[in-house]
């Protein structure tokens, strides 16, 4: 039986990762020790949702493991040797806020965890393929600089531009300002090419926008629309920061990405670099999203603007899908970010509820 080894797997895109490859009749491994917990308290623990992920797929076993301990991930690779067909790498330290506040951990988890999970591929399944979630944080600051159109709602970039369909793989990751977070995933990113040039392994990095859906732990410092929606369904203050709410990202989908995962895997190249995201298909401001949170909702948010931006926060980021789609012609977007704001209210609502209704028995 194959066997696919999944880090982060409580989470977002490892959740969504571990059922669609256990579909697939695949024995799947998932590495994850809730450090979300840890990095962002107990709103974004991701434990009922590894709970969920036991209790209904047969074919999952679950791993308590710290990806920055070796002995412990070579001791994994070991036992599974040469079944493991599939490496899908999400675990992270995923905010650049906290990454300033603890340097140390930021780096030992995104830089030296991914070295750690690289050479027990090495190691032990040289031949499996190894899919790297990484970040548009590796270009740093340097959107910022793009020529930009301000509008009544969001920032846009001049239409003659040649990034006018999105960002492409081609800017430079260098001479930028990255944060500490941006800096430590650029180690991994080019780690996992390097695992893929020097020696031969079948690696991918991912350059992912916004990576969103209704799984998502959402929290202040991480999970845009998840977090977003969770404050306008339940009442929660939300801050906005800087650039007069008219920022710009991509979103695309958890699903969407992991269809891209299994393209790659079904056709897997080597040291090979996407930049992914919801693309022009799927893209809105902070303003925008507000909008459509509050349609959804039915309900004014609850929401406040600070004028000062987070430090290296993109004005506007889209990603130009146009190299992946070429490679892949079968894959394409499914997702728009109203869908996707609908789902996450519609899947946690009642949750949520719930989760204010407990509160309020708490305070009583």
């Amino acid at each position: 039986m194959s066997v696919a080894i999944i880090t982060g797997s409580a989470g977002l895109i490892g959740s969504e990762a571990v059922r669609f490859f256990s579909k697939l009749g695949m024995d799947v491994i998932g590495i994850d020790n809730d450090m979300r917990k840890f990095f962002f308290g107990e709103e974004a623990s991701t434990t009922w949702n590894r709970r969920r992920l036991q209790a209904e797929i047969s074919n999952y076993e679950h791993y308590d493991i710290d990806i920055r301990e070796y002995s412990k991930i070579e001791g994994l690779f070991k036992k599974f040797g040469k079944s493991i067909s599939l490496i899908i790498h999400t675990a992270a330290q995923p905010s650049h806020d906290w990454a300033a506040r603890d340097p140390f951990s930021d780096f030992s988890v995104n830089a030296n965890g991914t070295l750690n999970l690289l050479q027990a591929t090495r190691n032990y399944c040289p031949e499996a393929v190894f899919i790297f979630t990484s970040t548009n944080k590796v270009y740093g600051d340097l959107p910022n600089y793009l020529p930009l159109i301000e509008l009544e709602k969001r920032w846009e970039i001049e239409p003659s531009h040649k990034y006018q369909g999105g960002i492409s793989e081609d800017m430079s990751i260098d001479q930028s300002k990255h944060s500490l977070f941006g800096a430590s995933k650029v180690a991994a990113d080019v780690l996992v090419q390097e695992y893929g040039r020097y020696f031969g392994i079948k690696t991918v990095s991912f350059r992912g926008g916004c990576l969103t859906g209704p799984n998502h732990s959402g929290t202040q410092l991480h999970g845009f629309l998840a977090y977003l929606m969770k404050c306008a369904a339940t009442g929660k203050h939300y801050t906005v920061f800087g650039y007069k709410g008219k920022q710009v990202r991509d979103n695309i989908h958890s699903s969407d990405l992991i269809a891209a995962f299994y393209e790659f895997y079904q056709n897997p190249g080597v040291a090979a670099v996407y930049n992914i995201g919801g693309g022009r298909e799927s893209n809105c401001s902070m303003l925008e999203a507000i909008d459509i949170c509050q349609s959804i909702t039915g309900r004014e948010m609850n929401y406040s603007y600070e004028d000062s931006n987070r430090k290296g926060d993109h004005i506007w980021y889209i990603s130009n899908l146009s190299k992946f789609k070429s490679d892949y012609p079968n894959w394409s977007i499914k997702y728009n970010v109203t869908q996707i704001l609908q789902e996450i209210y519609d899947y946690n609502i009642e949750k949520w509820t719930k989760e204010d209704s407990s509160l309020l028995a708490g305070v009583s």
